[in-house]
């Protein structure tokens, strides 16, 4: 990526959090420390469900004032609101769904750091990697007239899907399976999505448990396909036995959760009629052999 490049995420949107309470409150809630939210300073998390599955990731971002906004996931953004709302019980806390006036951009490429302090606008790092930039949240139909006054040009959204996958990065729902998956699979930990030295929140023992007993034996792995791209879903055989299956992906790139030891053999993977070829981050630690 040569110049300063936004995207607008249509299926991303967001969820205002407002009132006294809405750091304690998201705090039992989620799997990262919500008081370290500041301007300009949002954290990435989930919603996992009591037995520690995944349900929604979010970015928490501060809107100044006494609000919080929820970055996650459009069409899903409805129902968590409504379970929010069912969390409040007598907390000084408001939940209000914006979809409707707020809308979400990537800023990514060539100093993406122009994005932030925008009049109008909440913006801030991608708190997962620096690679994948600065997020935006501005109000709807604004934000390209915002960007575009910083010098960032648009770019279709398979642009940022690409620098996502390459750098195997999930996305909600198209790489977490609702209620199945696991943080730790899924890159939370080296991702900065999870705290380890918070209070309790829904979920947390099972996902203690998974990391202090290194109980992970799939991980969500970026993988160069050759051939045609297969469905989410496919099936990732290795000498005909299934290790593991496809996620999001678009053109020649993929994420795949697979087993570790199968992804890191050098054995060629195949999906349907593409052979599949996984490529460890550099952000991601991996145990030096999987339990027996």
């Amino acid at each position: 990526m040569t110049g300063s490049s936004f995207c607008l995420l249509p299926h991303r949107s967001v969820i205002a959090v407002s009132g006294a309470d809405r750091v304690e409150f998201l705090q039992g809630l989620i799997s990262n420390d919500t008081t370290k939210v500041a301007p300009g300073q949002a954290i990435w998390a989930a919603l996992l469900t009591p037995q520690g599955r995944f349900l929604n990731d979010m970015f928490v971002a501060d809107a100044g004032g006494e609000t919080l906004l929820l970055e996650t996931e459009r069409e899903r953004a409805p129902a968590l609101a409504k379970k929010l709302k069912m969390y409040t019980l007598r907390s000084k806390v408001t939940v209000e769904d914006r979809s409707a006036s707020l809308e979400v951009a990537a800023a990514f490429g060539r100093e993406p750091s122009k994005a932030l302090g925008l009049d109008g606008a909440v913006s801030f790092n991608d708190p997962r990697l620096e690679a994948l930039g600065v997020r935006v949240i501005a109000p709807a139909g604004q934000t390209a007239a915002l960007l575009g006054g910083r010098g960032f040009a648009e770019a279709p959204l398979a642009a940022y899907d690409s620098l996502r996958l390459a750098l195997g990065v999930p996305d909600g729902s198209r790489d977490l399976i609702v209620e199945k998956a696991l943080l730790l699979e899924s890159g939370f930990d080296e991702l900065n999505g999870v705290d380890w030295k918070k209070g309790c929140y829904m979920g947390q023992e099972l996902t203690a448990r998974t990391k202090y007993r290194a109980l992970i034996r799939k991980r969500l792995f970026p993988v160069k396909v050759e051939g045609t791209l297969p469905e989410p879903g496919a099936p990732v055989l290795l000498d005909g036995e299934e290790v593991g299956e496809l996620r999001s992906g678009s053109g020649d790139r993929a994420l795949a959760l697979l087993k570790v030891e199968a992804a890191r053999g050098g054995s060629a993977l195949t999906a349907g009629d593409a052979r599949v070829t996984p490529e460890v981050p550099a952000w991601m630690r991996l145990p030096e052999a999987t339990n027996p």
